[in-house]
C-alpha cells in the first residue's frame, strides 16, 4: 500500500487547480457528480463575496479512475477557473510584453500573506503571494477530501461542520449528536437553530454596514471513527496533533481546540476526565459517560465522536481599507481591497469537514490499509472482531 498523500497546484486567478490524490485503494466507487456535490457545499454561504458569482466549481477527474471505481493509482483532477477569461494576460504563465496590464500588486494588506510572503520570496509584485495565498486554493482540498470523505463512507465514518459563533453572537451549547444535520445544512450560516441563523445573519449584516469583515467559530465532527486511530508512540503520529496542523492550514484560522480543550483548563480534573464504564453492546466492550476529551485520547481515537472546534479570524480585506504600505517605495497609503467575503465562517466549514476527511483518511489507511477496498475491509472486520478479547464478563462471548 502506497502511502495516503494529496497535493494542490495554482493560482487564484490563474487556468485553474490541479489535484493529485495518491494512496487511494482499488475498487472505491467514485465519481464526478459525487465531487461536485461536495464542492457545492464551499460555494454557499451569507456573506460571500462576488467571486461565487462567477465561479461553479467542478473537478474533471483525469486520471486514477475508470467506469466509476478507482484503480489504486494517483487520482488527478482538474478544477478550472472560470475568471481566469478576465486574467489571461495578467496571469499568463508565459512572458507577456510591458503594453500588457499585468495588475501589478504592490499595496500590503494587514493580516495577509502579502508582507511576510514578498520578504520571504523577495516579489516586488505582491499578486505573485496572494494568488496562492486565497482561499481559492480551498476548493482544491475539498476535491481531494471528495475522495477521501467517499471512502470514510465505506467505514461508517461521516463528518459534518456548523458554525457555533459569528462575531460575539454563538449558539446554545448542544451535544453534537444532537444536532439537525439537514437544518445546518439548509440554513446559509451553518447554524443548527433558527434564533442563531437570525443572530448570526444580522452579526454579518451589522459587518458589512461598518464596511468591516467578521469571523467565528466552527464545530467540526467525525462520528463513526473506531477506537485506535493514530498514536501514541511517536509526536508525529498524534491524531489530534495531525488535527491541529490540517485545521490551521485552513485561512484565517487562529485557534483550534479538541473537545472541550479550553474550558476544561477552568474546572477540576474530576469534572474533565470521561469515566469508563463497562458496555457489552458497545463495539469496544465499553464507553465513556462523556466525551470532554473530544473522542481522542493520548493521541489516539477512542471510539467517541471526534470533536475540533476551530476559530477563524475576520478575513483581512475590507471594503474600507486599513492604513498600510507600498512594498517597493515605503509610501504610506490604503491597503489594497480585492473582493472578498464579509463574513467566510459559513463556507469554511465545508473546508474543514474537508481537512478532517483528510487526516481520516490517511489514519484509516494506515491502520487497515491494502492495495483493494476488498483487503482493507478485510482488515477492518479482523480488527473489530478483536475487541472480543477484552472486557472479561462483559464481552460479548460472555453477556453480549
Amino acid at each position: 500500500m502506497t502511502e495516503f498523500r494529496w497535493m494542490t497546484a495554482g493560482e487564484s486567478h490563474g487556468p485553474g487547480l490541479t489535484v493529485v490524490v495518491e494512496g487511494v485503494p482499488s475498487g472505491l466507487e467514485i465519481d464526478e457528480a459525487y465531487i461536485e456535490r461536495q464542492m457545492a457545499r464551499r460555494q454557499k454561504g451569507y456573506g460571500s463575496g462576488g467571486r461565487m458569482k462567477i465561479e461553479k466549481d467542478r473537478a474533471e477527474l483525469r486520471g486514477g479512475v475508470r467506469h466509476g471505481l478507482t484503480l489504486g493509482a494517483p487520482i488527478a483532477m482538474w478544477i478550472e477557473n472560470r475568471d481566469f477569461a478576465n486574467w489571461t494576460d495578467a496571469m499568463s504563465p508565459n512572458p507577456v510584453g510591458d503594453g500588457v496590464d499585468k495588475k501589478t500588486h504592490t499595496r500590503i494588506v494587514p493580516g495577509h500573506a502579502d508582507f511576510p510572503g514578498a520578504l520571504k520570496y523577495l516579489h516586488h509584485d505582491v499578486r505573485n503571494v496572494l494568488e496562492r495565498a486565497s482561499a481559492r486554493e480551498t476548493a482544491a482540498r475539498v476535491a481531494a477530501a471528495s475522495v477521501a470523505r467517499r471512502m470514510l463512507e465505506e467505514f461508517g465514518i461521516t463528518i459534518h461542520a456548523r458554525a457555533v459563533s459569528t462575531g460575539t453572537e454563538r449558539s446554545p451549547e448542544t451535544d453534537p449528536a444532537a444536532v439537525n444535520w439537514d437544518e445546518v445544512e439548509a440554513s446559509e450560516v451553518r447554524a443548527a437553530d433558527a434564533d442563531s441563523d437570525r443572530r448570526f445573519r444580522a452579526a454579518i449584516d451589522a459587518a458589512k454596514a461598518a464596511r468591516t469583515t467578521v469571523g467565528g467559530i466552527m464545530q467540526v465532527v467525525a462520528f463513526g471513527a473506531p477506537v485506535g486511530l493514530g498514536s501514541h508512540v511517536h509526536w508525529d503520529r498524534k491524531l489530534d496533533a495531525r488535527l491541529a496542523q490540517a485545521m490551521m492550514s485552513i485561512n484565517a484560522v487562529k485557534g483550534v481546540e479538541i473537545g472541550t480543550g479550553f474550558a476544561n483548563t477552568t474546572r477540576p480534573g474530576r469534572e474533565v476526565q470521561d469515566v469508563i464504564v463497562p458496555d457489552p453492546s458497545d463495539p469496544r466492550r465499553f464507553r465513556q459517560v462523556s466525551n470532554h476529551a473530544g473522542g481522542i485520547e493520548g493521541g489516539m481515537s477512542n471510539g467517541n465522536p471526534i470533536v475540533a472546534h476551530v476559530a477563524i479570524k475576520p478575513i483581512a480585506t475590507m471594503t474600507s481599507p486599513l492604513p498600510s504600505v507600498d512594498i517597493n517605495t515605503g509610501e504610506v497609503i490604503e491597503a489594497a481591497y480585492n473582493r472578498s467575503d464579509i463574513c467566510q465562517v459559513a463556507r469554511a466549514c465545508p473546508v474543514a469537514e474537508a481537512m478532517m476527511a483528510l487526516v481520516l483518511a490517511y489514519a484509516v489507511l494506515e491502520k487497515f490499509g491494502g492495495d483493494s477496498m476488498a483487503e482493507m475491509k478485510r482488515n477492518y472486520a479482523g480488527y473489530i472482531a478483536s475487541h472480543d478479547e477484552f472486557g472479561g464478563q462483559g464481552g460479548r462471548r460472555q453477556g453480549g
